[in-house]
Formats: structure tokens, C-alpha cells, sequence
């Protein structure tokens, strides 16, 4: 069991992703309950976990993440029976996507059951609740015997993790010795799961991700399914990845809705006015693009660039949720042709970063 491979003060835990050792995630379950954070690997991302219990647990998710008390926490389950309490009443349209779609990439929002605290719901009456679709999510849930609250594991708005490199490299010193980085490999999905809200009258995707709106509707019938839904700053909201600055690099990206002869274009005037920008290059296929998706826009942010420029997908099916997370990593900077005037307002943006950076 390799421990501390890199320099973090947290235990790094190596297991295999597919038959992870039960001896190890008893180890692991028990630092838990204990009250320490684990980072662990699901589907869609790696999560930064509590147990639900453990208050003082949960309080330290906020510390370490730099995260608002008003961005709630999904909780994460072992299945449909693990629920009780959780939330206060199943209904029959979630048996319905619990057949469908658990374990995956989906959270419900339902009113929250007495389990679940202020700190997991930032004091609303719903909790976003879903069953992770990996074998070491799924084993360590099991071990612990209750729900794990867990938002992604790296630093509040920044790009999200899809390796345990990637959160030691976020949070690795800010973690404390009791708690454990769990490796199980690279994520397979690469984006975070959709969230569906069905404590009003009709059922809405509050943020498009691993399972297409296309197939909700499947099997919900009529469902709201509006995209770049934004949450107010400052404000409680019922689902995480609302806000407009969600999942971005420290170089600044915009997205342009348009092909790549566009993005090339820009690529041309920003190289005449000495801006280095670079396109982030993603697959067309969006479930590929999706799993790339995190750790194409870290590789870029680490070279020596002014500007991202990243190209919207066909907005359909799981590109939906690339383009989503694209829409919040550029703060909602979107570019639809290569004028004059948009050229001059990209390289603005880069002027205004480069004083903010000089010391003064």
C-alpha cells in the first residue's frame, strides 16, 4: 500500500480502480468515521469526502476547499435502500431513474431527511443525493455504513480532478496527516453528473452532465431542461456548479460557438497583436471529449499561454455538459465570430489580467 509518493501531508493510498483491496478500504472506511476527509474516485470525478455524522468532518470540506458555505454538497450513497433518512421520502419518479440510471452519473434533488445537516444542504430544505458507478466508491460507501457528502476534490472553482495527482496537486497541502488521498486511477467518465430536481412540480436539470437530459426525459416525460442556468453569488443554492465561475483554469479561457476555422482565425489576429493564445484541443466526440476534458485544460494552463480558446460541441447528448462546463470555466466569455471589436475585447481581457498579476 504505497503512501506519501508525493510531497502532500495527507496518506496517499494506491489501490486497484477495478478490485480494490477490501483490507485497504476497511482502512480507509474506518479513517472516516473516525471524522477524517478521503478523496476518492468515482465515475464522473474525484470527491472530497465526509462522513455525513461528522460535523466537524464536513465543516473542514469548506476549509480545505476554499468553499463558500453556500454551495451545498451532494451526498453519496450505496443504493436506493441507503436513502432512509437521507432524504425524507423516496418517490416513484425516483425508483423510475434509480432503474435507469444508478449506480451512474445522476444526483437527485428531494427534500432532505433527518440524516442530513445545515452544513451538507447550506441550510435548504433539499439535498442532492446519488449512487456512484465506481467499484471503489461503491466498496468504500459500503464500509463506512453511511452517506458520504463529497464535492470535487480540488480548490473552489478551480478545475476539477480526474486523477489523484490532480488533487494533491490542488489540495495535497492543505490536507492534514489523518486524512487520505484514495488512488484508483484516472476517472472514466471525466465530467460530474447531472442533478435533477424533483422537489418542485415539475421535474428540472439544475446542471447538465453525465446522463443526457435526451434520456431523463425517457424516462420522466416533460422535463425542464434549460442550459447555463446561472445561481446568484452569495446566494444558497439547491445543487452544486451553479455559479458562473465553475471548473476554470488560472489562464483565462473564452468559448467560441463556432467551428475550428474560427478559432483559427482568432489563433491569427491574437498572434498579430502579440497575445499567446492556444486552442484547447478536444475531441469531436463528445464522450471522449468528456473524458479528457479536465485534464486537457490543466496540461494547457501549466504551459506559457495569455488565452485559452475553446470550441463549443454539438450541443446534444453528453456535449451538453462539456459545453457547460466550458460556458463556466470562461465565466461566461463567449465569442461568436472573429471582428474587430471581439478581437480587441480578447486582448483587453489579457492586458487587464497581466496589471492585476505586476506588483504594485
Amino acid at each position: 500500500m504505497p503512501m506519501g509518493s508525493r510531497s502532500a501531508r495527507a496518506r496517499h493510498v494506491e489501490v486497484d480502480g477495478l478490485h480494490p483491496d477490501l483490507a485497504v478500504i476497511d482502512q480507509v472506511a474506518a479513517s472516516l468515521r473516525a471524522g477524517s476527509l478521503v478523496a476518492f474516485p468515482t465515475e464522473t470525478v474525484y470527491g472530497l469526502g465526509a462522513a455525513i455524522d461528522r460535523p466537524d468532518a464536513l465543516a473542514r470540506i469548506f476549509e480545505v476547499k476554499g468553499r463558500p458555505a453556500t454551495d451545498p454538497l451532494i451526498v453519496h450513497v450505496a443504493d436506493l435502500e441507503s436513502l432512509v433518512g437521507v432524504v425524507a421520502e423516496i418517490p416513484a419518479g425516483v425508483v423510475d431513474l434509480a432503474d435507469a440510471f444508478w449506480p451512474g452519473p445522476l444526483t437527485v434533488v428531494l427534500p432532505r431527511g433527518r440524516l442530513v445537516g445545515d452544513a451538507v444542504t447550506a441550510s435548504g430544505p433539499t439535498v442532492g443525493v446519488r449512487v456512484p458507478a465506481h467499484p471503489v466508491a461503491e466498496r468504500l460507501l459500503r464500509a463506512v455504513g453511511v452517506g458520504i457528502a463529497a464535492p470535487s476534490a480540488n480548490r473552489f472553482g478551480h478545475v476539477s480532478p480526474t486523477t489523484a495527482a490532480h488533487v494533491l496537486d490542488d489540495l495535497g497541502s492543505r490536507l492534514g496527516s489523518a486524512d487520505v488521498v484514495l488512488d484508483g486511477g484516472a476517472t472514466p467518465l471525466g465530467i460530474e453528473s447531472t442533478v435533477v430536481d424533483l422537489s418542485g412540480a415539475r421535474p428540472a436539470v439544475l446542471r447538465h452532465g453525465g446522463v443526457p437530459i435526451e434520456d431523463l426525459v425517457a424516462v420522466l416525460g416533460e422535463v425542464d431542461g434549460t442550459e447555463r442556468r446561472v445561481a446568484p453569488e452569495g446566494t444558497a443554492t439547491a445543487a452544486p456548479g451553479g455559479l458562473l465561475r465553475h471548473y476554470a483554469p488560472d489562464t483565462p479561457l473564452v468559448l467560441v460557438e463556432g467551428d475550428l476555422g474560427l478559432a483559427s482565425r482568432l489563433l491569427d489576429a491574437l498572434h498579430e497583436r502579440r497575445v499567446r493564445p492556444r486552442v484547447l484541443d478536444l475531441p469531436a466526440a463528445a464522450e471522449r471529449a468528456a473524458t479528457v476534458l479536465y485534464s486537457a485544460m490543466r496540461e494547457i494552463d501549466a504551459a506559457d499561454v495569455d488565452l485559452i480558446l475553446a470550441v463549443a460541441l454539438e450541443p446534444k447528448g453528453l456535449g451538453r455538459g462539456v459545453n457547460d462546463r466550458l460556458f463556466r470555466a470562461a465565466h461566461g466569455r463567449v465569442v461568436i465570430d472573429d471582428s474587430d471589436v471581439t478581437v480587441e475585447r480578447l486582448v483587453a481581457q489579457v492586458s487587464g489580467r497581466d496589471a492585476r498579476a505586476r506588483p504594485r
